[in-house]
């Protein structure tokens, strides 16, 4: 369990696609370039089995922006591109409406 307090800390925001990368030597990974309103980041996401590069172009997307970074296969990930796994079901957080990038999920 977490508190409310905690949960308060997480910097859950809506980003859009702008581009979507190879990494090089990794199957399932794609370096994703995310537009949070007042910042572009690069994320690393092990969706690459699920999604196309096309797919994922334009996409308004869940992100854990205040997530630690972390070099993975040589690239620096900024953040997290939440989605969920269940009975190898998966699919990427998006949103239902038109929302301005940079807006806080809460």
């Amino acid at each position: 369990m977490v508190s409310f307090e905690q949960f308060k800390e997480l910097d859950i925001r809506i980003g859009k696609v702008l581009d979507v990368e190879d990494i090089a030597g990794a199957d399932r990974l794609y370096l994703v370039t995310v537009d949070l309103g007042d910042e572009t980041r690069k994320l690393v996401a092990g969706i690459k089995l699920w999604y196309t590069k096309e797919q994922l172009l334009g996409k308004n997307v869940v992100i854990l922006a205040n997530l630690e970074p972390k070099v993975i296969r040589g690239v620096e990930s900024k953040g997290m591109l939440l989605a969920t796994l269940n009975n190898d079901k998966f699919s990427i957080l998006t949103t239902d409406r038109d929302v301005p990038v940079g807006s806080k999920v809460s």
